[in-house]
């Protein structure tokens, strides 16, 4: 056997070196640019909106693009060719120009320096700026807008404000009355009795939702009841001894106990469904989300065809009244850098948001490419499909297909769906066919639909169902975990006495 000298080594620090320079190397790939891009390609249609805004606000460069003026990324200001803005050559409207950064720099102070905007185009972003979606407001501002105009005394003011700021997202008071009493107490440096936080409670109650400042779902329910004697006695009995056997939807046994017939029980529950189990949902301040498809699939002339919404996509240009500035012959160096900054920012963002365009679109276009199916037979011709597939074939990094998808919606002949929607994985039919988990999912809910409802069918019976009919081969514990995940309960709780 012949002895072989070791391979040769690098010093550890030379080693070190190395692979700190290629960290530095990776780092500078990530250019301002580039990490601009990637965050503007991730913006959900409502966001994009407002961080357009944003920047029509912040720089004066930037404009929404109206017929043909203005200037594109591609134009270059120092064009000697190019004589549209003469009036910018003048030595007036260069005087102007300085004399509005000297207004600006005196109104804002230690704002970066800069031109102001024409009246015109300050109205406009005022505007776009005024209509920018405000933040929806929590729940204890909202509840505290009820309130105000309540005639009490300071004192008792000050519980009613406590015991607000106190509530979670639905409205509950979780804490006991005598821990709240004690913590007030501290903080106000005065006793607090746990009656006047019950006392509070009721005013709470007077003016907003009969259940606010509840402790849990039990007695949420129980507050919206009449406290009277007969009244809804029954369904008072239930939610406080049989709760869960009512979620259990074990009826029998709520029957026996109380020695009331199903169809009473059945009855004693339609009211309590109609109950509110989130007391602070109404004053949270939060509405439905819109959902603002970005990208249109239609049938034309008997093809799908895919394209962006253009009405969602606004085109920024650089606007005329600045294109000529940096020509200038200013002695103000300040002058002359901020102009070259706020220009390189605005092509930097109109080349953002280009490339988002165009990005989105290429995987918009992939995507139903391999989704045909569905686009002809819905939801049960979906097919499994998984973003590497789609990186591979656009031939960009998978975190590009992530965030190019993140948020964003399609308006589909089926319906609008989210773009993250049709990467699901999925199985193989017995036929050599595959299906995506969402077409057996939908399969799995029309089997659920169909079932006879005083004998529901078994995760055991729905696995041999789906082999059956459809040829789909799934063990019974995977149907229950998409049963689950569809929100349809087990076969006890779906069964109807």
């Amino acid at each position: 056997m012949i002895d072989r000298p070791p391979a040769p080594t690098l010093p550890a620090n030379l080693r070190f070196g190395l692979h700190q320079s290629a960290r530095l190397e990776q780092r500078l790939l990530q250019s301002p640019q580039m990490i601009q891009a990637m965050q503007i390609l991730q913006l959900p249609s409502l966001e994009l909106m407002e961080r357009i805004d944003a920047e029509l606000t912040e720089n004066p460069f930037l404009e929404v693009a109206e017929g043909e003026a203005g200037q594109t990324p591609s134009e270059d200001p120092t064009d000697p060719h190019d004589d549209r803005g003469e009036d910018a050559n003048t030595t007036e409207g260069l005087e102007g120009m300085l004399d509005e950064l000297e207004r600006y720099e005196r109104d804002f102070g230690d704002s970066p320096a800069g031109p102001r905007l024409p009246a015109e185009d300050s109205d406009r972003k005022y505007e776009a700026m005024n209509n920018a979606v405000a933040e929806p407001e929590c729940l204890a501002d909202a509840v505290l807008q009820q309130i105000a105009m309540l005639n009490v005394e300071d004192e008792d003011r000050q519980v009613l404000e406590y015991i607000v700021w106190s509530l979670d997202e639905h409205g509950y008071l979780p804490e006991d009355h005598e821990d709240v009493a004690r913590e007030l107490s501290r903080q106000l440096n005065r006793p607090v009795a746990p009656e006047e936080i019950l006392v509070g409670l009721r005013r709470l109650r007077r003016v907003t939702h009969p259940a606010l400042g509840a402790t849990d779902l039990r007695d949420a329910l129980l507050l919206q009841l009449s406290e009277g004697e007969a009244e809804h006695a029954l369904e008072r009995t239930i939610l406080a001894e049989h709760l869960g056997d009512l979620e259990g939807n074990r009826l029998p046994r709520i029957s026996k106990a109380t020695g009331r017939t199903v169809e009473e029980i059945k009855a004693a529950i339609e009211v309590i469904r109609g109950l509110d189990p989130h007391p602070g949902a109404e004053y949270g301040g939060r509405t439905a989300n819109t959902i603002t498809p970005e990208v249109i699939v239609e049938e034309v002339d008997g093809e799908f065809v895919v394209r962006l919404d253009k009405e969602r996509n606004r085109e920024l240009i650089i606007s005329p009244a600045y294109r000529r500035l940096l020509q200038q012959s200013s002695e103000d160096e300040k002058v002359r850098e901020w102009v070259k900054q706020r220009l390189e920012s605005a092509r930097w963002f109109i080349d953002a948001l280009r490339q988002r365009q165009s990005t989105l679109e290429r995987i918009a276009r992939e995507i139903f490419k391999r989704q045909h199916g569905f686009l002809e037979r819905g939801i049960s011709a979906l097919q499994p499909m998984r973003m590497q597939e789609v990186a591979d074939a656009l031939e960009v990094h998978i975190s590009t297909i992530s965030r190019g998808v993140s948020g964003k919606h399609a308006q589909t002949p089926n319906g609008i769906f989210p773009l993250k929607f049709f990467f699901a994985g999925g199985t193989t039919k017995s036929t050599g066919e595959a299906t995506s988990r969402v077409s057996v999912q939908d399969r799995l809910r029309q089997l659920v639909d169909d079932e006879d409802k005083s004998a529901p069918l078994s995760d055991d019976q729905l696995a041999e169902t789906l082999a059956e009919k459809d040829g789909i081969q799934i063990a019974r514990r995977t149907v229950s975990k998409y049963r689950r995940a569809l929100g349809i309960g087990s076969s006890s709780q779906r069964r109807e006495f």
